[in-house]
């Protein structure tokens, strides 16, 4: 059986995506897309005689009920260029196959993430672990950055002179920042890629992190469309909502015009406007 391919996807196919000051990240490859996960909740071989439509409300009923196993038949494998930061944040997903440029083999590059003026902020207040909104004062971003370019050149001088020593280079890579440039093969299958993109996605993320998801998401968008309409539909933009916040919802909330035929101009309809309806249900219950 021949392999599957996306038009949309093979136009992108070893393309670079500039991502940061010096990095990237390239679509190597991928196995299948929106019609391996329709194949594999239906357990059939080839495309069948179900419509287009079909398979877009059956893909939506997979990602709203939570049932991610036929998204797991979809593969991507990214080559990434990236700060180690970032790296050391990204590796946390302990979901995919990893393959990363040794500094034991290989001689690192002269290639460091100097973040833009404008992304250089105070810490938060709110927040322990992220930057505060308020923009800061030029000089003070200007003195962030020069201490920083400062630093990094000195210490690729000294990993420099410690090579011309013939210092092994496991050693003369230990003093080098976080903020060097590091390189990866990164194959991971959508269940667990959709995981990750709505983590590093978030607002919340950091800010160099979710640079690089939204360029992800983007390359997905092209992979399997309709399983990222999904994804945006139901969990990216969806909300949770606890016990006691539902019923904040149902104790202010007027079901009796919400209809079918009201439903129809937001798109919802058929099945998902009768789920939503039952969902409503449950609220007054």
């Amino acid at each position: 059986m021949a392999h599957a391919t996306n038009p949309q996807a093979e136009e992108i196919l070893d393309k670079e995506f500039k991502c940061l000051n010096a990095g990237f990240v390239r679509l190597v490859d991928y196995m299948g897309g929106d019609e391996s996960i329709i194949q594999a909740a239906r357990v059939s071989y080839g495309k069948g005689t179900k419509s287009v439509n079909e398979d877009r409300i059956l893909l939506r009923y997979l990602m709203r009920h939570l049932h991610t196993t036929p998204f797991e038949m979809v593969e991507l494998k990214f080559h990434v260029k990236l700060p180690i930061f970032v790296a050391r944040q990204w590796i946390r997903h302990r979901t995919a196959n990893v393959n990363e440029l040794s500094g034991r083999y290989s001689i690192m590059k002269d290639e460091f993430y100097l973040p833009s003026p404008e992304v250089v902020k105070r810490q938060s207040v709110r927040n322990k672990q992220g930057r505060a909104e308020d923009n800061v004062p030029l000089e003070l971003q200007q003195k962030v950055l020069n201490m920083l370019l400062e630093d990094q050149r000195h210490t690729y001088e000294r990993y420099e002179e410690l090579l011309k020593d013939e210092i092994a280079r496991e050693l003369a890579r230990i003093n080098l920042p976080l903020s060097l440039y590091t390189e990866w093969y990164w194959k991971i299958d959508l269940h667990n890629l959709l995981h990750f993109l709505h983590l590093r996605m978030d607002k919340h993320a950091q800010f160099e992190i979710r640079i690089y998801a939204e360029t992800m998401g983007e390359i997905v968008k092209r992979v399997a469309p309709m399983a990222w309409e999904a994804f945006e539909d139901y969990v990216f933009y969806g909300e949770r909502f606890s016990k006691t916040e539902l019923k904040a919802i149902a104790d202010n909330l007027d079901t009796q015009k919400i209809t079918k035929e009201y439903l129809e101009k937001y798109n919802l309809k058929g099945l998902e406007a009768d789920e939503f309806l039952e969902k409503l249900k449950k609220l007054k219950s």
